[in-house]
């Protein structure tokens, strides 16, 4: 019988559930990314106006009903676009997180559990594509290849998967020697097994708090991208074109500008509080530093039978 590796079991699932939502910035960076999923969802359907409907007569308008965030230069409503670009907000931090998680948990296992030479050859690789900026990469593949969402998914899915490799390959050095995996390998369990059984879950708080930032710079990145005019194609909603149209206006209708500036801030931040609210529930070593931390500061426990 293989011993078990120190991952949480079903009480310790419902245990890090509730001390997830017991963190203020965790419960915010919930709610806040589960209200956009939602959102992405529902303008799937439905939308206040029509995003790509255009009324001259209505252009500029302050928040008011029935536009509750005014409209464009166009007479765009503004609360429409920003729930139509929350669909490509959501496909960009998806698309990103899967291929960022692929490509560092592939480099992350060749680069820590295989032979040396080739050990020594992936982090060669990942030193050498960490030195190339994943904007710069996104804009020279958006310039031959055109401005596309998948280029900005790829091309800040392989960056960061870069980054996310380059933590994972020590986390998975370290755990590889731990007794449980010993016991794994001596069982007969290959090495594929020993990696989703025992390596992945004891990495996992580790892997989280890296997939959430790869997830929050996909985001920015493509605002930034299409911003610039390197990202999403003009007929599609995105938040960054929505900014660069109302921000060469700025100094006529400065509150139109803030909404889409808002919900990409809103967005990064949430993103970053979830991962670090999660790392915080799942990681049994911190939260044996708690325990330890309150038993000191409460003293020595009495002895038995002993009364104060």
């Amino acid at each position: 019988m293989t011993p078990s590796s120190p991952v949480q079991g079903p009480g310790g699932r419902s245990t890090a559930l509730r001390r997830l939502a017991s963190s203020g910035a965790g419960l915010f960076g919930l709610i806040v990314v589960g209200v956009i999923l939602v959102t992405a969802l529902l303008s799937l359907f439905w939308t206040p106006f029509d995003p790509r409907a255009t009324d001259v007569a209505s252009r500029w308008l302050p928040p008011s009903w029935p536009h509750l965030l005014g409209t464009d230069l166009t007479g765009r409503d503004i609360l429409s676009l920003i729930m139509a670009g929350s669909r490509t907000t959501v496909l960009v931090a998806v698309g990103s997180g899967i291929v960022a998680t692929l490509v560092g948990l592939v480099l992350g296992a060749l680069g820590a559990l295989t032979a040396r030479w080739l050990r020594e050859t992936v982090a060669v690789l990942v030193d050498i594509l960490i030195a190339f900026p994943v904007l710069i990469i996104a804009m020279l593949i958006s310039t031959v290849q055109g401005g596309s969402l998948w280029v900005v998914v790829w091309a800040v899915g392989i960056g960061f998967g870069v980054n996310v490799a380059r933590v994972t390959r020590p986390e998975l050095r370290r755990v590889q020697h731990s007794d449980f995996v010993v016991a794994g390998r001596a069982s007969g369990l290959t090495p594929l097994q020993n990696l989703v059984q025992h390596l992945l879950p004891n990495i996992a708080p580790v892997f989280i708090v890296q997939l959430s930032w790869a997830m929050a710079t996909a985001v920015l990145a493509e605002a930034g991208l299409s911003y610039l005019g390197f990202g999403a194609s003009v007929v599609d909603p995105s938040w960054g074109i929505l900014l660069a149209d109302l921000q060469r206006y700025i100094q006529i209708h400065p509150l139109s500008v803030v909404w889409p500036g808002l919900a990409i801030t809103i967005t990064v931040l949430a993103f970053n509080l979830l991962g670090d609210a999660l790392r915080d529930a799942t990681d049994p070593t911190l939260r044996t530093g708690a325990r330890s931390a309150r038993q000191a500061r409460r003293g020595p426990a009495p002895l038995p039978g002993v009364t104060a």
